[in-house]
C-alpha cells in the first residue's frame, strides 16, 4: 500500500482537483460578493454545521476512536465534484454549487487542518495529534488541492477553446481515478471494513442524510430560494472523499482513519439518488 499512499493517491487527487479547476472561472469566486447570503449559508453549513453533525454522529453511534476521528476527517473535506452534478439532477442552482465547491476547496488548506487536529486530539487522546505535522498537512493540501485548482483555472483562461474540449474527458478520467482509489483501499482494508461496516455503515448514512437535510433547512434563515437550497444541501452532504483518504492514508500515514471516507464513497451514491428523487418529487408538488 506504500506506493498507493505515497505516489498514486497524491497524483490522482491532484488530477481530480485539476479537472475541477478546468471547469472554474473567476466569476465563480466573485459570487462571494454578488451572492453573499447564499455563499454565507453554504459556508456555514459546510465549515461549521457539517463537522458538528459528524461529531454528534460519532458520539451517538459510539464509534471507536479511529473511526470517529476518520469521520471527522471526512467532515473536514470540501464539497466533492459530484455535488454539482447532483445539484443539476435535483434541479438546483448549479452555478452556486460550483462556486461553493471552488471556495471550500481553496479554503480547505486552512479549515481542514484545524478540524483534523481537533478530531485527533479529542478521539485518539492526543497520541496521533502529537505526531501530526500541521505544516506538512497544510503543505500537502495546498500542493494537491489549491495549486491544481488554480492551475486548471489558469489553463482555462489562456487556452479556453482547448480546455472546453478537454474538460469533459478530464472529468471522466478524474472519476476513473476516484473509483480506482476507492477500489484499491477497499481491497487493501477489506478485513477492517468487514469488521467495522455494521457500525460504520449506518453512521455514514445517517451523517449523509442529516447533512443533506440540514443544508436544505438552512435556506429560510437566509431567505434563499428552493434552487439555492438544493445547491447548499448538495455541498453539505457530498464531500471530497478522495481528499479524506489522502489526509488519512498519506498525510497521517494511518490507513485505518481512511475507512469512513472509503465507506462514504461507496454509500454516498445511495443518499444522492434519494435526495434527487425527493427534490424532483417535492418540486412537482409545489
Amino acid at each position: 500500500m506504500n506506493a498507493l499512499n505515497d505516489l498514486l493517491l497524491p497524483g490522482a487527487l491532484a488530477f481530480i482537483m485539476l479537472s475541477l479547476g478546468l471547469t472554474l472561472e473567476l466569476a465563480d469566486f466573485r459570487r462571494v460578493f454578488t451572492r453573499p447570503r447564499a455563499i454565507a449559508a453554504g459556508l456555514l453549513g459546510q465549515v461549521v454545521l457539517l463537522p458538528v453533525i459528524a461529531f454528534a454522529t460519532a458520539l451517538a453511534f459510539r464509534l471507536p476512536p479511529e473511526l470517529a476521528a476518520g469521520l471527522m476527517i471526512l467532515a473536514a473535506c470540501p464539497g466533492g465534484v459530484s455535488a454539482g452534478l447532483v445539484t443539476q439532477l435535483a434541479r438546483g442552482e448549479t452555478a452556486l454549487s460550483i462556486s461553493l465547491t471552488a471556495i471550500t476547496s481553496v479554503a480547505a488548506v486552512v479549515t481542514a487542518p484545524v478540524i483534523v487536529g481537533f478530531a485527533l486530539g479529542h478521539f485518539t487522546g492526543g497520541g496521533q495529534a502529537a505526531e501530526l505535522s500541521l505544516g506538512k498537512l497544510v503543505r500537502g493540501i495546498f500542493l494537491l488541492t489549491t495549486i491544481p485548482v488554480v492551475l486548471g483555472m489558469a489553463l482555462r483562461h489562456v487556452r479556453r477553446t482547448l480546455v472546453l474540449r478537454l474538460a469533459p474527458w478530464a472529468e471522466r478520467v478524474a472519476t476513473l481515478f476516484f473509483v480506482l482509489i476507492v477500489i484499491a483501499f477497499f481491497i487493501g482494508q477489506r478485513s477492517a471494513l468487514a469488521d467495522n461496516l455494521p457500525s460504520l455503515g449506518p453512521a455514514i448514512l445517517a451523517l449523509n442524510l442529516i447533512t443533506l437535510a440540514s443544508g436544505f433547512a438552512l435556506g429560510p434563515a437566509f431567505r434563499l430560494g428552493r434552487r439555492e437550497r438544493i445547491a447548499i444541501a448538495s455541498e453539505c452532504g457530498l464531500q471530497n472523499a478522495a481528499l479524506g483518504i489522502f489526509i488519512a492514508a498519506t498525510a497521517l500515514q494511518a490507513p485505518a482513519l481512511a475507512l469512513p471516507s472509503v465507506v462514504y464513497a461507496l454509500l454516498m451514491n445511495v443518499s444522492a439518488i434519494l435526495f434527487v428523487v425527493w427534490m424532483r418529487r417535492s418540486g412537482k408538488e409545489e
